[in-house]
């Protein structure tokens, strides 16, 4: 891409918008712009450009090697310049709601209570929750400022950092720790093989996770119960109902009252990293930077 600054700066902003988001509607929705017209746009900076931009697929688009190196020519001088440029003069004012998402019992129990003190302050928020895939792509076409992903998202369009670790705990009520106590490490995915397991999913994701970290085989066998909340987890096996892998800042007050026991204490635990992600070169809500640089902090001692 040789005559980068021949090519139309509403377009090319627009290009960087269909680049980040990976979709034209993704696009619309993040410049206030109707579809048909981000397709005419991208018709046209492709003619100036003489090259394809994107590959249209049947969800989205896929950018194109010259797409890449165009993105990589221009977002910093785009984002230099919207920061330049500031907020529209008609928007000043109160700052808009901050859109954030993850999963339900990590937003319920430790970010709405870091974040009290924001709101108090006059930040408003919106908060959804889901699986960390859709919510990525979610985030993709503008309709989350923040998410809390459960894994590190892949490619160039997202920016993350480290939010907190979480580990993973193998935990009972005690009228079944009690039946498996005396039982080694060894041992154990044994005893375990007649009591229930109560799980978060059909496929048993953490609970297969903890097996083959920490025992080195596979979890053979259907759970008893799935709930698709961990907290509902808990309080089906505080209740009696089996036994369940749980991250430890879920169950902190069950373990200390002795609702739970924990059932093993491996020397190296399963741990997983929860990361806080936002689309780079979005509009900078003010609020959504305190909500970010909050949370990044709060994590540290989750």
């Amino acid at each position: 891409m040789e005559h980068t600054h021949h090519l139309d700066l509403n377009l090319l902003r627009t290009f960087l918008a269909v680049y980040r988001s990976g979709s034209f509607t993704g696009a619309a929705q993040l410049l206030g712009l109707s579809q048909p017209t981000v397709t005419t746009q991208m018709r046209a900076l492709e003619r100036q450009a003489g090259r394809e931009l994107f590959e249209r697929l049947p969800r989205g688009v896929a950018p194109t090697t010259v797409a890449d190196e165009l993105a990589a020519r221009v977002a910093a001088p785009l984002d230099a310049l919207a920061a330049v440029a500031g907020p529209d003069p008609a928007a000043v004012g109160r700052a808009d709601p901050v859109h954030l998402a993850g999963p339900a019992e990590l937003l319920c129990t430790r970010v709405l209570p870091a974040l009290a003190p924001l709101v108090a302050d006059g930040v408003r928020l919106r908060v959804s929750t889901g699986l960390t895939d859709a919510l990525l792509d979610e985030l993709r076409s503008g309709r989350h400022d923040l998410v809390i992903a459960t894994t590190r998202p892949r490619g160039r369009a997202l920016t993350s950092a480290p939010l907190a670790d979480e580990e993973f705990v193998l935990v009972a009520a005690p009228v079944w720790a009690e039946r498996v106590r005396d039982r080694a490490a060894t041992d154990l995915p044994a005893a375990l093989h007649s009591v229930p397991l109560v799980t978060y999913a059909e496929d048993l994701p953490i609970a297969r996770r903890y097996w083959r970290h920490v025992f080195g085989r596979r979890l053979s066998g259907p759970a008893a119960v799935t709930v698709p909340d961990l907290r509902g987890v808990q309080a089906a096996v505080v209740a009696g109902a089996g036994f369940t892998v749980l991250p430890r800042y879920l169950c902190l007050d069950e373990l200390s009252s002795g609702a739970l026991v924990v059932l093993h204490e491996p020397d190296d635990p399963p741990i997983n990293t929860a990361f806080l992600v936002q689309r780079p070169g979005a509009v900078e809500n003010p609020d959504v930077k305190r909500v970010r640089d909050l949370l990044l902090g709060a994590g540290r001692s989750w």
